[in-house]
């Protein structure tokens, strides 16, 4: 397996991230083949949703492999890769990569199956995720204060929004970790699962996605998404216009016609 694998299940993908003995750390061609294959999951019209986990039980991700990326960052060495000279290439660019896998929207439902801890950039990897189920073991944490970092991956503008404010100002500030109960009391993830049944929770959810209107869940997904922080006015815009778009579809023919005639419907994503 390369330090990124994806498996395609039907329409589903599942990505893992494959660093085991490094805790899953990120190290730039992690970065950069995850970046590459959130692309492809992108592209692909034939999947309808991924699933984000780690391999082995300790550890989803434990953020970056610092021993790796620091002399990068501040120009200790010069890169001596190519996977080197694209992830100090993606720290430059401007736009939907600037934060790197953190940012990369997939414009699809990705679920996060968290094996173990999720630190730093591996907690931002969680917090670009729809829906997330964990171990009992698993721990969330944002230290980069402690080390004098700031959390770029989208820390300061995510966790806000998904945990209570004063919860989240206390995580960022401090730099402390929570535990999984306290990460699911919060609502930061939907439930805990026994390390054996992760993957099947994943997959049951990530299956009943795949089964409705593809263009329906990607539209409603994505709206959830766009509006975030929006005035209402504006927002309700932003919704009528994905409405209209998937109204205007086959498959909001297809599905309605599905129910009537008491049968399964077939939707081709169009």
């Amino acid at each position: 397996m390369a330090v990124v694998d994806l498996e395609i299940r039907d329409s589903i993908a599942v990505i893992t991230l494959n660093r085991p003995e490094r805790l899953n750390a990120m190290d730039a061609e992690m970065a950069v083949r995850l970046i590459d294959v959130f692309e492809h999951v992108r592209a692909a019209d034939e999947l309808r949703v991924a699933i984000l986990t780690g391999a082995g039980t300790k550890a989803f991700c434990a953020g970056g492999d610092l021993d790796a990326v620091i002399p990068l960052m501040t120009g200790a060495r010069a890169p001596e890769t190519e996977w080197e000279r694209r992830w100090l290439d993606i720290r430059k660019e401007g736009g939907r990569k600037s934060g790197g896998p953190f940012k990369t929207d997939i414009g699809k439902p990705l679920i996060a199956a968290v094996n173990g801890h999720a630190v730093a950039g591996g907690m931002e990897l969680v917090m670009n995720c729809d829906i997330r189920v964990a171990v009992p073991h698993a721990t969330f944490g944002i230290p980069e204060v402690k080390v004098g970092l700031f959390p770029g991956g989208g820390s300061t503008v995510r966790l806000r929004d998904q945990i209570p404010f004063a919860h989240a100002m206390h995580m960022l500030l401090t730099g402390e970790a929570i535990s999984a109960e306290e990460a699911r009391a919060y609502g930061f993830v939907n439930s805990l699962v026994d390390p054996a049944l992760l993957m099947d929770e994943a997959m049951r959810i990530a299956s009943r996605i795949a089964a409705n209107g593809p263009l329906a869940v990607q539209a409603v997904r994505n709206s959830v998404r766009a509006t975030l922080g929006l005035p209402e006015t504006e927002a309700l815009a932003v919704e009528t216009e994905f409405s209209a778009r998937v109204h205007a579809t086959d498959d909001a023919v297809e599905g309605p016609r599905a129910f009537l005639e008491k049968r399964p419907p077939v939707f081709r994503g169009r």
